[in-house]
């Protein structure tokens, strides 16, 4: 995000929570019934969030897809506590100034109960003043920027579900140092607080050891990366870590083999999803990149035997007709609603905003069914990093296969 667009997101904001506060000032509730919170009734939950359906991020919508489909199966079986969950998820285009307007549209017109599951962290940033100002769950941001739990004190009503964007950075670092202690680094990232926290991490975990040679940033809102991958290319570097997100990171592969150059790849997670990485393959270079997994793949060796996957295929056949089985970001997505729904759960029948975000706060999922196993998602009132664990996997014919034991991705 350039810096005008981040400016003018940051003020529309500021303008939306003045808004917010004033219109909820002066009625007992949302709902009409003293003493209620908005969007829950005795037999339903309504959740909100924002998604790129559509722009170059549009990849990721699968997010919300999935946890649609992953509430479906639970309403099926009876919901929560005997309320049904509905989650309304509204196209912000992968546009901070679009996220504002559509998440203040379904917290003060659709009255929802809480924000969940929203991508972005440059949209998260936007959101969150005006969210923690009313008091408004926004809970497991599709985002790893480390500041979700670093700051938690100050907006105790936002928190995140993946490792954060410094402890991922760090374990690329040290896998570099362990395997190509003498590496020439190059790096392409996204100009804004996503790209730096992951830069943050990888500089810290280097240590002194190899040495970044060169790097280019890209403005999400810009056409393409080949005059930065060009410039990366021409540092005589022999390894790339690639920080983008959608279009760019394909873009990232595709133009590296149109340059006749071969580093060893690093992708980061977020643009590491299988359907992905086969776009990329067709016209790029994938073979033998590296990125960190800690949602399931289902596309992924061993997939079919996983009894978590086996649920999430029989899930998509009967509440998502036609989406692909291979989509890692489908897969995501019921991991995030996995989480919410044993949020909710903890929170009990009593439910109010309040209490989900304590119950969000004292979490120890050890069986999330979409999450690699062995992770766990824990947190309490002075942890809200639920996930920092991940492993390692390398692109291999295809498929991405993971190797090495779970290692520690460090709060940030």
């Amino acid at each position: 995000m350039n810096k005008r667009t981040y400016r003018s997101a940051v003020l529309l904001a500021a303008v939306l929570t003045l808004g917010l506060v004033a219109g909820a000032h002066g009625r007992s509730s949302a709902t009409g019934r003293a003493g209620a919170d908005p969007g829950v009734t005795p037999t339903s939950i309504l959740l909100g969030g924002t998604v790129p359906l559509s722009g170059e991020a549009s990849a990721a919508a699968g997010t919300a897809r999935g946890a649609e489909a992953y509430f479906k199966y639970v309403n099926s079986r009876g919901g929560v506590l005997g309320r049904k969950i509905t989650y309304r998820f509204v196209d912000d285009g992968y546009d901070p100034g679009r996220t504002v307007q559509a998440t203040r549209e379904l917290v003060q017109q659709d009255k929802v109960f809480a924000i969940f599951n929203p991508i972005g962290t440059a949209h998260n940033l936007a959101t969150r003043p005006f969210l923690n100002q009313l008091g408004v769950p926004q809970l497991f941001v599709a985002s790893g920027f480390s500041a979700w739990g670093k700051e938690a004190r100050r907006y105790p009503w936002t928190i995140g579900l993946i490792p954060s964007y410094v402890g991922e950075g760090l374990i690329y670092a040290r896998h570099l140092i362990q395997t190509r202690p003498r590496a020439k680094i190059a790096i392409i990232y996204q100009d804004d607080e996503y790209g730096k926290d992951l830069i943050s991490g990888f500089k810290r975990g280097l240590r002194g050891g190899a040495r970044i040679v060169a790097q280019q940033s890209y403005d999400p809102t810009s056409a393409d990366v080949q005059s930065q991958i060009a410039k990366l290319k021409s540092s005589g570097a022999d390894t790339l870590m690639v920080f983008a997100f959608g279009k760019f990171a394909i873009q990232s592969l595709v133009y590296v083999k149109k340059l006749s150059w071969r580093p060893q790849i690093y992708v980061n997670a977020v643009a590491a999803s299988t359907s992905v990485m086969l776009i990329a393959a067709t016209s790029g270079q994938t073979e033998g990149v590296i990125s960190i997994v800690f949602f399931k793949d289902p596309a992924g060796a061993g997939a079919a035997r996983d009894p978590g996957l086996k649920l999430f295929r029989t899930i998509i056949k009967r509440h998502l007709r036609g989406a692909s089985p291979n989509d890692g970001y489908l897969v995501a997505g019921m991991a995030s609603a996995y989480t919410m729904v044993e949020t909710l759960r903890k929170a009990g029948r009593n439910l109010t905003r309040r209490g989900v975000i304590a119950a969000a706060n004292r979490l120890d999922i050890r069986s999330n069914p979409f999450v690699v196993k062995g992770i766990r998602i824990k947190t309490s009132p002075g942890d809200h990093f639920p996930i920092e664990q991940a492993r390692l996997q390398r692109w291999r014919k295809g498929v991405w296969v993971p190797f090495g034991k779970l290692v520690s991705a460090p709060r940030g």
